[in-house]
């Protein structure tokens, strides 16, 4: 599985951006898909998942309300809609497609990484 993110870019304390996650070598509708994010000295974290078939999502706490994860099997493509970013939401922000094989084993693909960088 290939995966490639787009949309990130430099926006103000406030704004809004929409990253892209287009996935390749795998059938899309059959990945579970999430963002992750990395800031300077701090440990990769989860910010949003999303089933295959976008029946179950799950955000964390500190983008619940802000952010929403969405995607578009017939498009092979995974969307993160930041809205009222706030400066700690600057980071790199990874796609990840995970692929079961079986309920305990699993697949995990990463993308490349975009930034984000949100200034004050």
């Amino acid at each position: 599985v290939q995966l490639v993110e787009s949309g990130g870019g430099l926006v103000q304390a406030g704004g809004s951006l929409t990253l892209s996650c287009a996935a390749s070598g795998s059938p899309f509708s059959i990945l579970n898909m999430g963002w992750y994010r990395q800031a300077p000295g701090k440990q990769r974290e989860l910010v949003a998942k999303i089933t295959s078939a976008g029946g179950t999502i799950n955000y964390s706490d500190s983008v619940k309300g802000r952010f929403t994860i969405s995607r578009d099997n017939a498009k092979n493509t995974l969307y993160l809609h930041m809205n009222s970013l706030k400066p700690e939401d600057t980071a790199v922000y990874y796609c990840l497609a995970r692929h079961y094989l079986t309920m305990k084993t699993h697949y995990d693909y990463w993308g490349q990484g975009t930034q984000v960088t949100v200034s004050s």
